[in-house]
C-alpha cells in the first residue's frame, strides 16, 4: 500500500497518475505557474480561483479522540499549507542530519505552481455514528450537513470513497507541487488521522472565471456554461456561493461554503457508438459549438420553448441541459471545480474513468440536490455510474490572527 495507511479506494486513486494525472500542464487561460494565491482572506483559496489543471482531494478520519488532538493537526496542516502556498517548505530545513526532515523535498524548485489548498468538515467530524461526540462540536454541526446526500439514480456506491471526517483540496498548474502537499498532510497526520480515500483529477472540467474557455468533458462536450464565475456581481456570489452570517452554523462559518462531491464512472464506449443527433439530443447542445439546441452561441440562454418545423421543442425536456438549468429551479446556480480522471481499464476492458465532480454552493439543499434529484430521467443518466459521493462545510477564510482553518467553530464551542 502506498505511502501506507492508504485504503482501497486511495489506492485506486492512485492509478490515475500514470495513466493521465500528469498529462495536463498550465494554459494560456490559467494562473501562471509561478503565481502565489493568497492563503489569508474572506474565503479560502481554491473556490473561486480561477481553476488549475491539476488537483487532489484526500480525506481523513480522526483516529485520535481528543479534542485538543484534532486542534493541534488543524493548526499543524494550517502553517504547512500557508507557506507551502507561498512556495516555501513546511518548515525551515533542520541543521541536523540524523532526524528525518520537516520537508520531503520533492518540490524544491518547482515554484508554486499556482498552489491552493482548501479545508472542509464532514459531518461525523462533528458526531460520529459510533463514537459520538468526540471533539464537542455537535451543537454546531449545521442540519444540512447531518442530512447529507439523499440517494441519487445511477447510484452503485462504493462507501470506502464516501464522505470523511476532514477533507483537503490540493489544486495547482504542477502535478509535482499538488502530489508534494498531499504528502506533507499525510506525513503531519500520522498517528492522529489516516486517509480515508484519495483522488487524482486532471483537465479541469469547469471554468470558475469568464477568462478561462469552458472546457469539454469525457463525451466531448462543453460543460457547465451556466454557472458561477469569479467575475458575478458580489450580490449573486452571497445569494448562491458564500454561507452568510444569518445562516445555519453562520456564526462560524461565514464566508465559506459547501463542497459537495460525486465520483461519476461515464461509460464512454457506449456513448461513442451514439450518432452524432443523439449526443446532441441528450446534452442538449452543440457538440461543436457548445450552443443551446435552441439556437445562438455558447452563453446563449436556452429557449425551452422554442420549436422545430415538427411542432416538438428543439430542446427535448429530458435532455441533460432542460433538467439541470438554472432557470428550471428557481434560478439556483453552483460554482463548478470539477476534474476528469483515469483509472487504467475495468476488467471488462473498457475505460475506468470519469468526472470527479465538485461544486461549491451556499447551501446543498437549495443549490445542488435539487438539480441531482432531477437527474431521475435525464437522457444522460443512462451512460453514468456514481460511485462516490461526499458533503463537506468549508469555513470561511482565515484571519489574520487565526492560527488554523475553522478557528471560530472552536471559538463557539467553548
Amino acid at each position: 500500500m502506498l505511502m501506507g495507511g492508504i485504503g482501497a479506494g486511495a489506492a485506486l486513486g492512485l492509478a490515475g497518475f500514470g495513466a493521465g494525472y500528469g498529462t495536463a500542464r498550465a494554459t494560456a487561460d490559467g494562473p501562471a505557474s509561478d503565481e502565489v494565491v493568497p492563503f489569508r482572506g474572506e474565503h479560502q483559496s481554491g473556490i473561486v480561483t480561477p481553476a488549475q489543471q491539476q488537483m487532489i482531494a484526500v480525506a481523513f478520519d480522526m483516529t485520535a479522540g481528543r479534542r485538543e488532538d484534532l486542534r493541534q493537526l488543524l493548526e499543524d496542516w494550517t502553517l504547512a499549507a500557508e507557506r507551502m502556498q507561498a512556495g516555501e517548505p513546511v518548515n525551515d530545513p533542520k541543521a541536523r542530519d540524523d532526524v528525518p526532515p520537516d520537508d520531503t523535498g520533492e518540490a524544491m524548485g518547482l515554484g508554486t505552481g499556482a498552489l491552493t489548498i482548501t479545508f472542509g468538515f464532514g459531518a461525523t467530524l462533528f458526531e460520529h455514528p459510533e463514537d459520538g461526540d468526540r471533539f464537542g462540536l455537535a451543537a454546531h454541526c449545521p442540519q444540512v450537513l447531518k442530512d447529507g446526500m439523499p440517494r441519487m439514480a445511477a447510484e452503485k456506491m462504493d462507501e470506502s470513497i464516501c464522505n470523511g471526517d476532514l477533507l483537503v483540496q490540493i489544486c495547482g498548474e504542477d502535478p509535482m507541487v499538488v502530489l508534494h502537499a498531499m504528502h506533507q498532510f499525510k506525513r503531519i497526520a500520522f498517528g492522529t488521522a489516516s486517509v480515508k480515500w484519495m483522488q487524482l483529477g486532471y483537465g479541469r472540467t469547469s471554468s470558475t472565471s469568464t477568462e478561462q474557455e469552458t472546457p469539454r468533458n469525457f463525451f466531448g462536450f462543453k460543460d457547465g456554461t451556466s454557472n458561477i464565475k469569479t467575475e458575478d456581481t458580489d450580490e449573486e456570489l452571497d445569494k448562491h456561493l458564500w454561507i452568510q452570517p444569518d445562516d445555519d452554523a453562520g456564526d462560524w462559518a461565514a464566508g465559506g461554503s459547501y463542497l459537495c462531491f460525486r465520483k461519476i464512472q461515464m461509460m464512454m464506449e457506449v456513448w461513442d457508438e451514439l450518432i452524432l443527433s443523439e449526443q446532441e439530443t441528450i446534452i442538449g447542445r452543440d457538440k461543436l459549438k457548445g450552443a443551446p439546441k435552441s439556437g445562438g452561441d455558447e452563453f446563449t440562454d436556452p429557449d425551452f420553448e422554442k420549436t422545430g418545423e415538427d411542432g416538438e421543442p428543439l430542446i427535448d425536456p429530458t435532455s441533460h441541459v432542460a433538467k439541470v438549468h438554472p432557470s428550471h429551479h428557481g434560478g439556483a446556480r453552483m460554482l463548478r471545480r470539477g476534474y476528469n480522471y483515469t483509472e487504467g481499464l475495468t476488467k471488462f476492458g473498457r475505460l475506468n474513468a470519469g468526472l470527479f465532480f465538485i461544486a461549491f454552493v451556499r447551501n446543498p439543499a437549495t443549490n445542488f440536490i435539487p438539480q441531482l434529484k432531477a437527474m431521475y430521467d435525464d437522457q444522460m443518466t443512462e451512460y453514468l455510474q456514481h460511485i462516490g459521493k461526499g458533503m463537506f462545510i468549508i469555513p470561511g477564510g482565515l484571519r489574520e490572527d487565526d492560527s488554523m482553518v475553522g478557528q471560530r467553530l472552536f471559538e463557539v464551542s467553548e
